[in-house]
């Protein structure tokens, strides 16, 4: 088959197996095991691919229509324009928590001490290491499976002398020290809400990294205030949200002194990320 007949009929099977942007994914597995980009598809679109990279690409695609995540099955994930290890021991980067790296990066100062509650594959973390200068770095986690993804992405993206930590806790449990900045993207989806997501979600994806309890919430009640004691005066406390818990969580920030609150949203006009500031005054 040419490189033509095989986009077509791998749209298709995509589509038909209920993946719901066929087009692109279809063109994403010829990029990577075919090393067929779209501009090859227009000008060379007769060309046929080795027996052997037709082989592994027939088997990402089987393993797709199973509905595994495609970068599980790659192996890889994009964050920040840089490339990250994923498995199903993590939850897979999404563009949307850039845009909490996008605003610590503005509040960051070089040579800070950040923390990354719930750090997951480090992909925070290892972005605002990875973009600014002479910062160190403590990711926590209470998966060794998420652990050890977050290390191996470390020597990845910072090399092996990275100044950078990682930590198995219950939260603040085993966390020593005080930072300037603290970051979290915790698990923020109601319990009964966790059951309804896509099946690339509820069936791949880690539930202990997704389930915020009945409310969605306790992991911000519980954070919060531990941030409070952590922080440097004057340190930036920011979480990622979901669309509908600015309120809530701004209630959590007010209630604990913190001050210059901001509710960030995303390219939806939903919340997202939650920005404060530990005062001095309490």
């Amino acid at each position: 088959m040419t490189i033509a007949e095989i986009y077509k009929s791998t749209k298709d099977r995509l589509s038909e197996g209920g993946i719901s942007e066929p087009d692109t994914e279809a063109g994403l597995l010829m990029e990577i095991y075919l090393n067929v980009t779209k501009s090859d598809l227009i000008l060379d679109g007769k060309k046929e691919p080795d027996t052997e990279s037709l082989k592994a690409f027939e088997e990402a695609v089987s393993k797709r229509l199973t509905r595994r995540p495609l970068w599980y099955i790659v192996g890889k994930a994009p964050f920040m324009g840089l490339e990250f290890n994923v498995d199903e021991r993590v939850l897979i980067p999404r563009a949307d928590t850039e845009i909490l790296v996008e605003e610590a990066l503005r509040l960051l100062n070089d040579g800070s001490r950040i923390l990354d509650m719930c750090t997951g594959s480090g992909c925070i973390l290892l972005s605002l290491l990875k973009y600014s200068n002479d910062c160190k770095g403590v990711g926590v986690d209470l998966s060794e499976g998420a652990l050890e993804v977050a290390k191996s992405n470390a020597s990845l993206i910072l090399g092996k002398d990275a100044n950078v930590s990682f930590i198995k806790s219950d939260l603040f449990e085993n966390v020593e020290g005080q930072f300037e900045m603290i970051v979290s993207n915790p698990p923020y989806i109601a319990s009964d809400v966790c059951d309804t997501l896509m099946r690339e979600v509820k069936d791949f994806e880690p539930r202990m990294a997704l389930d915020g309890d009945k409310s969605g919430l306790s992991f911000y009640e519980r954070i919060i205030p531990e941030a409070k004691k952590r922080l440097t005066i004057g340190g930036n406390l920011l979480l990622e949200i979901g669309y509908d818990q600015g309120d809530a969580v701004r209630d959590l920030l007010e209630k604990e002194g913190f001050i210059e609150i901001q509710i960030i949203k995303d390219f939806a006009h939903l919340d997202r990320v939650a920005s404060a500031v530990k005062s001095a005054l309490r």
